[in-house]
């Protein structure tokens, strides 16, 4: 299993039977996501939990943003898959926001449990079985989601002053062989086209594999943010990059700790990047009116901020408990028809101060 033509990282496995045996291909008749620009320009406001969306892992994607780099969406998985799912446009991070369950790979099974990152390699055939019902933000790049380089020395192992350790990182747990045969449908996807395979040979009939390119799990309790004197930016909350995009997580942490710092964000315009963050749970001091699932996306050159109260509320506070996860995007991003059904209108008012009473 290699990418980038033979020349970046991959892995042996080894199967009982042929993974090549396709009984029948047939279309899979995936409904396509219509996006339409941010125009008017503006920061915009979404409650995802007003959605009422169930089904699998794959059936309850509902897309919210994307460009031609990646595509921001939300699941609410109550059931399991009864098929396999291989996309080979792009790595997949998911992040779990609620409920715990199993990843079934050929490399093994990965336990999910609630605030952990998912990374699966383009081209990892999996289903996922959820033992609770599961609340997931899905980022479908059509590159590779790795590490940031600042965080790796020349060799690649991860430097001291990195927020996690190799440690952090959990494997798929291997599991005897599945060798049956009969009819396995998996179901494969790349960019806008689709196709359902029916193979003979069931596809975690693996009995070892090798290499570098794997599917793995990262919670975020795990992060170790790093603080400073004053304000840190969002790239010190960085968790990994993929082309086009940058993710970060805010988790509980130490505020700034110089005598004469304002413990919050500063008011500030990212020029040249969409920043999308994706708030779950915690007091959100920053901000008002937001809530668990709730979804920002603050465009580029439009100034954003503390609103109104938070900068005279943070004073005295030592201290944040707020966890959300971040995707700044390089490109500017497109609205689904999911996102426009639930924008709070309003949010980009949500500054105006209110006039003082006399």
């Amino acid at each position: 299993m290699s990418t980038k033509g033979f020349d970046s990282v991959y892995s042996l496995l080894y199967h009982v039977n042929p993974p090549t045996a396709t009984l029948e291909v047939r279309p899979w008749e995936r409904p396509a996501v219509t996006f339409v620009p941010n125009d008017p320009l503006r920061n915009r406001h979404f409650r995802t939990g007003s959605l009422e969306i169930a089904g699998d892992a794959i059936e309850s994607r509902r897309a919210l943003l994307g460009n031609s780099d990646v595509t921001v969406s939300i699941a609410n998985v109550d059931r399991p898959m009864e098929y396999f799912y291989r996309n080979t446009g792009g790595d997949e991070l998911l992040f779990v926001h609620t409920g715990a369950g199993t990843i079934e790979t050929p490399f093994g099974d990965l336990a999910y449990r609630e605030r952990d990152y998912i990374v699966l390699p383009t081209g990892t055939t999996y289903r996922l079985v959820p033992a609770s019902p599961t609340r997931m933000l899905v980022h479908e790049s059509t590159g590779t989601v790795r590490i940031p380089k600042k965080y790796r020395n020349e060799y690649g192992q991860l430097e001291e002053h990195a927020p996690y350790y190799e440690r952090d990182f959990r494997v798929p747990a291997f599991r005897a062989p599945n060798a049956a045969q009969g009819a396995y449908e998996v179901r494969v996807t790349n960019g806008d086209r689709h196709a359902v395979y029916v193979m003979q040979n069931h596809p975690c009939d693996v009995v070892g594999w090798d290499g570098y390119c794997y599917p793995y799990a990262f919670n975020v309790d795990e992060f170790a943010p790093i603080t400073g004197k004053l304000h840190m930016p969002p790239p010190a909350h960085a968790t990994f990059e993929s082309p086009g995009a940058a993710y970060c997580a805010f988790v509980p942490r130490l505020f700034d700790y110089h005598p004469l710092a304002v413990p919050i964000p500063y008011n500030h315009s990212s020029v040249d990047c969409d920043e999308v963050i994706y708030y779950v749970s915690g007091n959100f001091m920053s901000r008002r009116g937001i809530e668990e699932g709730s979804i920002t996306l603050h465009a580029s050159g439009t100034p954003h901020g503390p609103q109104p109260g938070a900068v005279e509320a943070s004073l005295g506070k030592t201290s944040t408990d707020e966890v959300a996860v971040m995707i700044d995007t390089f490109k500017p991003l497109l609205l689904a028809e999911t996102a426009i059904a639930c924008e709070d209108p309003s949010y980009y008012r949500s500054w105006i101060e209110e006039p003082a009473r006399t």
